[in-house]
C-alpha cells in the first residue's frame, strides 16, 4: 500500500464526518428494520445487527476504495476509524434510547394466559 501524506487524508475534515454520518445512519437504519421484524430474536439484538451490517458496509466501503472502484485517495485507516466512531455513537445513543422507553413502559406484574 502506497503511504499517503497526512496532509492528503486529515483527520478533521468533511470526509471524516461524511462517514461518521453515514455509519451513524446505516446503525440506525437496520436497527430499526430489525426492531419492526416479528422475530424476537432480532428484536432483541436489533442494536448489534444494525451495529455490524453498518461495519460491514463501511469495510465493504473502504475495500472497494482499495480496489479503486471509486474515485477516491484509495483505502483508508482513518476512515475505518470514522465508521467505527459513527457506528459507536449510533450505539450509545440506541442503548440510552431503549433504556429510557424501557423505564416508562409499565412491566406486567403477573403471567396472561390471553
Amino acid at each position: 500500500m502506497v503511504e499517503k501524506d497526512e496532509g492528503a487524508d486529515p483527520w478533521l475534515g468533511a470526509d471524516k464526518f461524511y462517514h461518521i454520518l453515514m455509519c451513524f445512519s446505516i446503525t440506525l437504519l437496520f436497527y430499526f428494520l430489525a426492531s419492526l421484524t416479528s422475530h424476537p430474536i432480532l428484536r432483541r439484538h436489533a442494536i448489534s445487527i444494525g451495529s455490524l451490517l453498518s461495519l460491514l458496509a463501511g469495510a465493504a466501503k473502504e475495500a472497494a476504495d482499495h480496489l479503486g472502484y471509486f474515485r477516491s485517495s484509495g483505502a483508508s485507516f482513518k476512515d475505518a476509524i470514522a465508521d467505527i466512531i459513527g457506528v459507536v455513537l449510533a450505539s450509545l445513543a440506541l442503548s440510552l434510547f431503549r433504556s429510557k422507553t424501557s423505564l416508562s413502559r409499565p412491566h406486567p406484574q403477573g403471567i396472561s394466559l390471553v
